[in-house]
């Protein structure tokens, strides 16, 4: 009997759970730091870095990612296809028009470790450009990550009891007039 506890304890060990995060109005960079952890499996207290234990992460809404100040426009992705005059440069916003998921896709590559392993991880990687997953990932889910970053109320979003609470920075004096 003991061995048989053993084996479901190793099973619950080393199996691959499935995460999903929130890309919601999230800078690329904090969703590839957040996701890079659990794709390699630094979470748990088993990693080793040439041990393969890492687990599943879904992430959607990343047509609705945010960049900080004007990067949309100054932030170019390049590539070279191999022949001569096969430099290719595209602003961040050209290619988040191509692929939605593709700013995401390469900023989480980057940050893996560039070894054999990137690739296996890679594959553990689900990207959605909606919040609509396929039956068969959503059944998966275990845990959902915290998003990294919080996300500010618009103002059509606070009630007016949140308004009028809401402290004053200067009071006008009686006779103020706007002009």
């Amino acid at each position: 009997m003991a061995s048989y506890t053993k084996a479901a304890q190793q099973w619950a060990t080393f199996a691959r759970a499935w995460y999903l995060l929130d890309a919601k109005m999230q800078p690329p960079g904090k969703i590839a730091a957040a996701t890079v952890i659990r794709l390699e499996g630094r979470h748990k207290p088993i990693y080793h870095a040439l041990s393969d234990c890492g687990d599943h992460v879904v992430i959607i809404n990343t047509r609705h990612i945010a960049f900080s100040g004007n990067k949309w426009e100054q932030k170019v992705y390049s590539s070279h296809t191999g022949y001569p005059g096969g430099f290719k440069q595209v602003t961040a916003t050209q290619l988040h028009l191509k692929d939605p998921t593709a700013i995401v896709k390469l900023t989480v590559y980057r940050m893996l470790p560039k070894n054999l392993q990137r690739r296996t991880m890679m594959q553990r990687l689900h990207l959605f450009p909606e919040d609509v997953i396929p039956e068969d990932i959503e059944k998966n889910l275990l845990q959902e990550i915290p998003q990294p970053r919080a996300v500010p109320k618009r103002l059509d979003e606070y009630t007016p009891e949140e308004i009028a609470a809401f402290p004053r920075v200067w009071t006008p004096p009686k006779d103020f007039r706007k002009k």
